[in-house]
């Protein structure tokens, strides 16, 4: 079932959107504290985001941007603002889309389909995916997929970038800085705790693939890649 994060601050338009969206299927969750919209994405883990403009605090631009450090997932904007200039900002900002209220609801359905199809579904695109294999494990970078025998699960962005660089580097130790240049390429300093709240997010990402201590920390050098899970492949 694809989840649906609803950023919304009228409980009129929520509450029908949220109507609309279980009725056609999906699971829809809306957003409750508008100053930690980016933790809240982190936790409910969303196929597509649906983003009004005028938000309490930091406005939808903001967390748009916020959104695409960390996933790549569908953003919808849904805004009462017609102007060319918002509609601009959103598509610059990392939007996918941008719907201006009063809105048709099944027009939005239609939209929220189309998207999901053109990221996950049949108009995904498949032509020279990526893929690394490591003794039956599998990632999937552009899907944010992982997978181990029949089982898979989606990652967060920098969760796949940080096993990226690990299964490339396999079995060798990556050093801290060699692993935070690969997930912030940006010039802004990173705060030390940062890469470990995402080793510990990637660790219980593998586990719930049934993988224990795969992830090593190498104390002073960074981390290293051990195989702790059986060869499916073979």
């Amino acid at each position: 079932m694809d989840r649906i994060m609803i950023v919304e601050d009228d409980p009129k338009i929520y509450t029908l959107l949220k109507e609309q969206l279980e009725k056609y299927g999906y699971k829809a969750v809306v957003a409750d504290d508008f100053d930690r919209i980016a933790d809240q994405f982190t936790q409910i883990e969303p196929n597509l985001v649906l983003l009004d403009v005028n938000l309490p605090k930091f406005d939808g631009f903001y967390w748009c941007r916020q959104i695409r450090q960390i996933s790549t997932c569908p953003i919808l904007f849904i805004s009462a603002r017609e102007g060319k200039m918002e509609q601009v900002m959103a598509l610059e900002h990392g939007a996918d889309d941008y719907i201006t209220k009063p809105f048709d609801y099944e027009i939005v359905m239609a939209k929220i389909a189309s998207h999901l199809r053109r990221a996950y579904g049949s108009y995904a695109p498949k032509a020279t995916e990526r893929s690394l294999s490591l003794h039956g494990l599998t990632l999937l970078p552009e899907r944010l997929e992982v997978s181990l025998a029949d089982q898979s699960l989606e990652l967060l962005r920098k969760e796949s970038l940080l096993l990226e660089v690990l299964m490339e580097r396999y079995p060798r130790v990556v050093s801290r800085d060699r692993i935070l240049e690969k997930l912030w390429d940006e010039n802004h300093f990173v705060d030390e705790n940062t890469l470990n709240v995402y080793v510990t997010r990637l660790r219980k990402k593998l586990k719930d693939l049934g993988i224990e201590e795969a992830v090593e920390t190498v104390r002073g050098a960074g981390y290293r890649l051990k195989v702790t899970w059986a060869d499916v492949s073979s």
